[in-house]
């Protein structure tokens, strides 16, 4: 059986924590603030960073618990967090509609419900409902909690495999994955096409964050150690630099030959592209030789705001939604200067941390009127709060 971490991995909170503020700098639309996030230098993005970190902590979590009380009772807890993510998906969806409709009728610009990809919703608001709540109908910037969801009520099954056979268990993810590409298996979305982020696809890299969890990491470290590793790492990284910096300058695309622009494009976010893949690797190689376990800095208070973030990554995330919408309404209504893009952004990252801050207080609050308690585990989107 596949060994099961014990000790709390401080930066898996901290990218987490800081995957979530690009996450939310991104979903403003035209934030000229979200120049400085990963998306705009490569192939992949922060939602990269947070499914791998989510399958990394959902594994840490829940399969100590599958270990110590059986598959039953490790399956009912994943499914407990799932049900909870679903309930908080559902209020998401209730107020950020509310906040829409609300700002819409307001200030008289029904704009606002088509590029929120809610007008249908007011259009027939019966049918709607019931598409939502079946995941289907999800406005924009709603699409990871459904994929998150989805993620982890298939888990248990598959944690039950990584547990005891992990090869053939990744093995058997990028087999879906491979599947999902060759036959294009997606799930259907309302009214029309497919969900935006394909869980047969991305499930691969939750799945691996998981297989990293329990043993993948160390069979890893020697290559990932490699200096070999990491200069091919530099190299695909400067790659995709040069490719991204002709999406933004097409006049630099001539000097991209014919045969790797007909290979590499379309570069497809919905099913987890293999760029992608290679990118978040080459970033993740980078990152571990930058940050390695263990270090002294990662409880400097300088990284605290992130860390405090990433360990209540629901709410925050939850937070991150309304406030994009909000920040999208200061930049249509009260002014679009490069000020107000830097104030509104900053001003967001403020409140999400302390929003985040004032959740952690409560629950160290709770935990001293409680008795004893069993140590805290990972806390999270995927992982569930401490208990």
């Amino acid at each position: 059986m596949a060994p099961v971490p014990t000790e709390r991995d401080l930066r898996l909170d901290l990218f987490r924590g800081i995957a979530l503020w690009l996450i939310f700098l991104d979903h403003i639309p035209s934030n000229a603030v979200s120049w400085i996030t990963i998306r705009n230098y490569g192939f992949s993005d922060a939602t990269e960073i947070f499914v791998f970190i989510s399958g990394y902590t959902a594994a840490f979590v829940y399969g100590r618990a599958m270990r110590e009380h059986g598959f039953l009772v490790g399956t009912a807890r994943v499914l407990r967090r799932a049900w909870q993510i679903y309930v908080a998906h559902v209020f998401l969806f209730a107020i950020y509609l509310a906040e829409i409709a609300y700002v819409a009728h307001s200030f008289e610009n029904p704009l606002y419900t088509e590029e929120m990809g809610v007008r249908d919703f007011i259009k027939d608001p019966d049918v709607t409902i019931i598409q939502a709540l079946l995941l289907k109908f999800k406005p924009v910037n709603m699409d990871v909690l459904p994929l998150y969801i989805v993620l982890l009520a298939g888990f248990p099954p598959m944690l039950w495999l990584l547990m005891r056979m992990p090869s053939f268990a990744l093995a058997l993810s990028a087999a879906l994955y491979g599947l999902a590409w060759y036959l294009g298996w997606n799930f259907p979305a309302y009214p029309t096409g497919s969900w935006v982020f394909n869980p047969l696809a991305w499930q691969l890299l939750f799945v691996f964050g998981a297989w990293c969890a329990l043993g993948g990491s160390l069979r890893l470290a020697r290559w990932i150690g490699a200096r070999l590793t990491r200069m091919l790492a530099v190299a695909y990284l400067i790659f995709a630099f040069c490719i991204t910096l002709t999406w933004y300058f097409p006049h630099l695309a001539v000097y991209v030959p014919h045969v790797v622009s007909n290979v590499i494009y379309p570069i497809d976010k919905t099913n987890l592209d293999v760029l992608r893949l290679l990118h978040f690797f080459s970033l993740a190689v980078l990152t571990v030789g930058l940050v390695p376990y263990g270090s002294p800095a990662l409880k400097s208070p300088l990284f605290w705001p992130a860390i405090v973030c990433g360990q209540h990554s629901l709410e925050t995330f939850c937070l991150g939604v309304f406030l994009s919408f909000a920040g999208h309404f200061v930049f249509t209504e009260v002014s679009n200067r490069l000020l107000t893009h830097v104030l509104v952004s900053l001003a967001g990252i403020v409140i999400m941390v302390a929003a985040a801050a004032l959740v952690s207080w409560y629950k160290r609050i709770e935990r001293r009127g409680a008795g004893p308690r069993p140590p805290a585990t990972m806390p999270g989107l995927a992982g569930g709060d401490a208990s």
